[in-house]
């Protein structure tokens, strides 16, 4: 039976694709519990036209990611913070100082979004990534300076 999918349905496929899978799974399961429709010649065409929308959104919101990875690229921002004599800092720059700077400059992102390389101990200019998609991870340039 061909049925679209409703919703990702781990080892049966995607969130808007048409798979083939057994009758029994199908009726019992799958449509039962609203992550698929049935295939038909009459409800084909709505679910061309699902298709069609659910690409368009996706495509929206990837056009939209891509031009916050080019905003967070562009960005130099500069974080005070106490230092001891020796130039190195009390306690490391955490994730939420930077979406705190972020927030200021109008960025909306998590702090789970923020990964440093190695944590940041130390004065002067260090890069942080920001991963908004599995592909787009765009660097900022953090510069630390003395309080």
């Amino acid at each position: 039976m061909e049925v679209f999918l409703l919703q990702n349905v781990e080892n049966v496929g995607v969130k808007g694709h048409i798979v083939k899978v057994s009758d029994g799974y199908a009726l019992n399961f799958l449509i039962p519990k609203k992550l698929a429709i049935q295939v038909t010649e009459g409800n084909k065409a709505t679910l061309a036209s699902r298709l069609k929308v659910e690409e368009i959104k996706s495509d929206v919101l990837k056009s939209k990611i891509a031009l916050l990875a080019e905003d967070i690229k562009s960005l130099h921002v500069t974080l005070k913070k106490k230092i001891h004599d020796d130039g190195k800092l009390y306690g490391a720059v955490s994730a939420e100082d930077i979406v705190d700077v972020l927030k200021a400059k109008n960025v909306q992102v998590n702090k789970k979004q923020v990964e440093f390389e190695k944590s940041i101990k130390s004065i002067g200019e260090h890069k942080v990534t920001i991963r908004l998609s599995t592909k787009l991870k765009p660097q900022l340039t953090v510069k630390i300076v003395a309080e």
